[in-house]
């Protein structure tokens, strides 16, 4: 059965078209609470800081309660949090009410299982089956409670103070924290803080419609003009959710993710603590993967998407991957990609090394890439199209094994990504748009 409203990350869109609605809210709560919870159960329910949370957080609240599932309300906490308060905790699964990186104007609503963990395939498939269904309530004694408990967000603070090393704090570090007016606002700056170091906070006064606005990891234009302005060590930047980190050197210069990756990657080959491969995608830089080949350290691609880096750590029995977006993943310290947790094991390489983390990256090379998106009048099949493979082929030949080609449509509306990447930019350029001819030439 195909899944009609998940995606890779829960179901997501514009808040009061289908399928982000009030009434969607409540029998999506319905199904969920009769697939992860049929005998009763907890549910711990978070949010980011965008005015629709108030709606969707009130729709799922009463769709578990009416099917028998008791309800902790957290209140804006990142997405890692609830995902290990929903484990510590004991929950039977875990909420999160959030559209990531978009504008306020979109919401989303996604699952974690009991062990903080995201939803198989099959989970949401079995939801799906039943969303067409009206909401149940059940009878009255088994009725389910509601509680807020959002001054529990101290526990998941004291998690992320403990991932760094025994006896290592942040004392003496100047760092700024874009927490792009999301659901970071409070836990991020108080846990650098509570570390001792100085902190110079940005994007955390969030209003309910400037999340990601002109901040965060998707816009960090502001961090970079504040780390050389207050003379920052480092700057930080999540993204609405907090899952997500950029950072950017004392030079302002910006640092993503595969950069970020390449740095822990490295740390932990010194140190001997490094397991497995090293996941990214097939969107990663060509550079992360000829610098940590440099470093004996093995390197495999998966799908675009945080959920395909995890079957593939799992899968290889790897710790670390991630995106150059910033969705790092260290399953050796939490169970999802955590913005946080990623900024202090860089932090604390930082320490150790006595290094400034633009002196840590340097060993990396970034190679032009080139990322145009080719929109077309109805999903385009790219199999059986002889015109674009030869397409392919024949930028494949001018780049003569000095770059990569990927083509791939999008999993949520007709586009087909063309990215083309190498160690010159003008040869990577022209190649990627003589693809993109060829595909707009094909969908027309």
């Amino acid at each position: 059965m195909s899944r009609k409203y998940f995606g890779t990350d829960g179901v997501r869109g514009r808040v009061g078209q289908p399928p982000m609605t009030v009434e969607f809210a409540l029998r999506l709560a319905s199904a969920a609470a009769q697939v992860l919870a049929p005998d009763g159960g907890r549910v711990l329910i978070g949010k980011d800081t965008r005015l629709s949370g108030y709606l969707f957080e009130a729709a799922l609240e009463a769709g578990f309660v009416a099917a028998g599932v008791d309800v902790q309300l957290m209140g804006p906490l990142p997405t890692p949090g609830v995902a290990y308060l929903t484990q510590k905790f004991g929950c039977s699964f875990g909420v999160v009410i959030s559209a990531s990186h978009n504008r306020y104007e979109d919401n989303g609503i996604k699952f974690f299982d009991g062990t903080g963990g995201k939803l198989s395939d099959a989970l949401e498939t079995a939801i799906e089956a039943r969303l067409d269904e009206p909401a149940t309530t059940v009878e009255s004694r088994r009725l389910g409670r509601a509680v807020r408990v959002d001054r529990s967000r101290v526990e998941y603070q004291d998690f992320c103070r403990s991932t760094l090393p025994p006896g290592m704090d942040l004392a003496g570090l100047k760092l700024v924290v874009d927490c792009a007016n999301g659901a970071a606002y409070k836990v991020a700056p108080r846990v650098l803080a509570d570390l001792g170091a100085e902190i110079v906070p940005i994007g955390c006064s969030p209003n309910g419609r400037n999340i990601n606005d002109g901040c965060g990891s998707t816009e960090p234009g502001l961090l970079q003009l504040t780390v050389p302005g207050v003379r920052a060590d480092a700057g930080i930047a999540l993204d609405g959710d907090g899952d997500r980190l950029v950072m950017v050197d004392h030079l302002g210069r910006a640092v993503d993710g595969d950069q970020l990756l390449y740095v822990i990657a490295k740390s932990r080959r010194d140190l001997g603590t490094l397991r497995g491969p090293v996941v990214g995608t097939v969107m990663s830089n060509l550079g992360l993967e000829h610098a940590l080949g440099a470093l004996g350290v093995p390197f495999r691609r998966a799908a675009v998407g945080d959920r395909y880096v995890l079957e593939m750590l799992r899968a290889e029995g790897g710790e670390l991957g991630g995106e150059a977006s910033g969705h790092l993943l260290c399953l050796d310290k939490a169970t999802t990609g955590d913005g946080l947790v990623s900024a202090l094991q860089v932090l604390s390489i930082m320490r150790r090394e006595g290094a400034k983390l633009a002196e840590l990256v340097a060993a990396m090379p970034k190679y032009p890439q080139i990322l145009l998106n080719v929109r077309t009048a109805a999903r385009l099949d790219l199999r059986g199209r002889p015109e674009i493979a030869a397409a392919v082929a024949a930028a494949e030949a001018r780049l003569a094994g000095t770059g990569r080609i990927v083509l791939r449509p999008s999993g949520t509306e007709p586009v087909i990504r063309v990215m083309a990447e190498g160690q010159d930019e003008t040869l990577v350029r022209e190649v990627a748009e003589s693809i993109a001819a060829a595909v707009r030439a094909a969908a027309a």
